[in-house]
């Protein structure tokens, strides 16, 4: 007479990243955060992103990004106008709350005049109003 015995078990890593065989069901992975990060928050983050790159030589200029990225030399200008804007706004466009359907509630094409401000009072005011129309702000 043979008898059986089932259990379940998972493949799970040591300390050392050794792959072990464990009993049990495997973790449940982390839920995907619901939403997506606002298209002017990507662009945040590439202009600093390449701004870095040409700061460390790694691209001599924007021309060189617009030939890699595949896109005109006027566009890379408008990503990276966005460094113009205070550093208080940057790090507000990157914290942008996930959107989780429907448009973004703010574009780059909105935040163009305020980086065009040379003054960063004046950015943050007019930045304050656009933020406060779809409350994002206090």
């Amino acid at each position: 007479m043979t008898q059986a015995v089932t259990t379940k078990i998972h493949f799970g890593t040591s300390d050392r990243g050794r792959r072990q065989i464990r009993v049990g069901a495997a973790p449940r992975a982390p839920e995907a955060p619901l939403g997506r990060v606002p298209r002017v928050a990507r662009l945040m983050a590439l202009a600093i992103r390449f701004d870095g790159l040409m700061r460390d030589g790694a691209i001599s200029d924007q021309a060189e990004v617009a030939r890699l990225g595949h896109v005109s030399r006027a566009r890379v200008t408008q990503i990276m106008n966005l460094l113009s804007l205070a550093p208080d706004i940057q790090e507000a466009i990157l914290h942008l709350p996930t959107v989780e359907h429907g448009r973004d509630p703010i574009t780059e094409r909105e935040l163009r005049p305020i980086a065009a401000e040379i003054n960063w009072a004046r950015q943050r005011a007019m930045w304050s109003s656009l933020a406060r129309g779809y409350g994002l702000a206090p």
